[in-house]
């Protein structure tokens, strides 16, 4: 993820399509005053868009926004034609069609490695905005994924948020009885399934077994034999508990974020990303976001928190001193505190002077504590799996198949490398 994690990410990510999909470069990107850019996050580029104007008179910019599952469509059919924007949306590590390093290794992004802030990148950072050594992804905010809570619907409910596994099914049995259903689930998007699923594994996988990632990549373990599957079964437990809306596979991931603002549900599980959103459907709203409770033992709870989708230059920008003016400014102080305090992301970078939103304050505090874990698809070895699991996890909301099955796949993909 993203958002993806992404983007999600997994995006993450927003996510209806607002204009004529992703191709950017229609509408002249061939002078020196106009860029173009296609990217996921709605609700929050536009502002970064409108400083990056008003700091450079004279500059058009041409944007295009969309949904995670669309732009992911999309942009490598671009690339490869000739037809991409100068700035594209770029998933931190290896996890889906839009990842650095799916994009890098056949040479469709610019090398930013010369870029002043590249150096600066934390090292955890560093690992997935580069390939080979050399860095292709601006990453400029770390995104968490947990459960976001509409405080005032909270509270017009008489209902607390769940701080362990068995508060949290009580929780949803209330809520559903009060006609709120717990949480939005908007799966007719397929990148939104993994979002419950990898909040459920941070703390059952990872809890138990920080060195998980580098089993697998050892062949010492795989997702079909391990606590991945306890994982499974708890997100089907929460199905089967009521803690969703009726029909999440005829429910997309705008209208999910309609349910949570207005209270129609309690909250929604989701990125920080969504934050922003809410509360432009919702101008007045408070929201929270708290870890999603896997276990009965808190303290061993974690959360999913990653670097979030950056950007990227095309390798064949029509306007390449545009776009790298534009990175530049994305990871500025003044960028980058635009960026997040309008994504309610937290900054990569020290010196940002970003505004935290008081709703993040137990995702930031995560952080500080070290009570992360990456989100899991950006180090798996290829973008099948993640693929596997989002359509698999579709399947299995249809009745189509089964968490076995739709592990042992990923399974199969995973062992086929890159």
């Amino acid at each position: 993820m993203r958002a993806r994690i992404l983007v999600a990410a997994l995006t993450a990510a927003t996510l209806a399509a607002c204009s004529g999909g992703t191709n950017a470069n229609s509408g002249g990107g061939g002078d020196n005053k106009t860029l173009t850019i296609a990217s996921v996050d709605q609700g929050s580029i536009e502002k970064v868009v409108d400083a990056f104007k008003a700091a450079n008179p004279g500059v058009t910019v041409n944007l295009t926004t969309a949904g995670a599952d669309q732009y992911q469509q999309q942009i490598r059919t671009q690339l490869s034609s000739g037809t991409a924007p100068d700035v594209m949306t770029v998933w931190p590590g290896n996890g889906n069609p839009g990842a650095t390093y799916v994009l890098a290794k056949p040479g469709y992004l610019l090398d930013l490695s010369d870029q002043p802030w590249a150096a600066q990148l934390p090292d955890s950072f560093k690992k997935v905005a580069q390939y080979d050594g050399k860095t292709y992804n601006a990453v400029f905010g770390l995104n968490g994924i947990g459960a976001v809570y509409n405080d005032d619907a909270m509270t017009k409910a008489g209902l607390t948020a769940p701080g362990t596994w068995t508060e949290l099914l009580a929780f949803c049995k209330a809520a559903a009885a009060k006609g709120t259903p717990a949480y939005a689930l908007g799966i007719q998007d397929n990148w939104v399934t993994q979002l419950v699923l990898y909040s459920l594994v941070a703390t059952t996988v990872y809890g138990a077994d920080k060195d998980f990632d580098a089993k697998m990549q050892g062949g010492q373990a795989t997702f079909a034999n391990s606590p991945w599957t306890t994982a499974m079964a708890k997100y089907q437990e929460m199905s089967k508990a009521g803690c969703f809306q009726k029909n999440p596979l005829g429910t997309s991931y705008e209208a999910s974020q309609t349910l949570a603002a207005t209270g129609k549900t309690l909250g929604i599980v989701q990125g920080n990303w969504v934050v922003a959103l809410l509360k432009g459907k919702n101008p007045s709203g408070k929201f929270t976001i708290k870890a999603l409770p896997a276990t009965d033992d808190p303290a061993g709870f974690l959360m999913p928190a990653a670097a979030g989708a950056g950007y990227g230059v095309n390798a064949k920008a029509k306007n390449k001193e545009l776009a790298l003016k534009f990175i530049t400014f994305v990871m500025s102080p003044a960028g980058m505190k635009t960026f997040n305090e309008a994504q309610g992301s937290l900054p990569t970078l020290t010196g940002a002077g970003t505004t935290v939103d008081p709703g993040l304050a137990e995702l930031t505090t995560y952080v500080k504590d070290n009570k992360t874990v990456p989100f899991m698809d950006q180090l798996w070895p290829n973008a099948k799996v993640q693929q596997t699991m989002l359509s698999g996890l579709q399947e299995i909301f249809s009745n189509q198949s089964s968490p076995d099955k739709v592990l042992t796949a990923m399974d199969a993909d995973y062992k086929a490398g890159s």
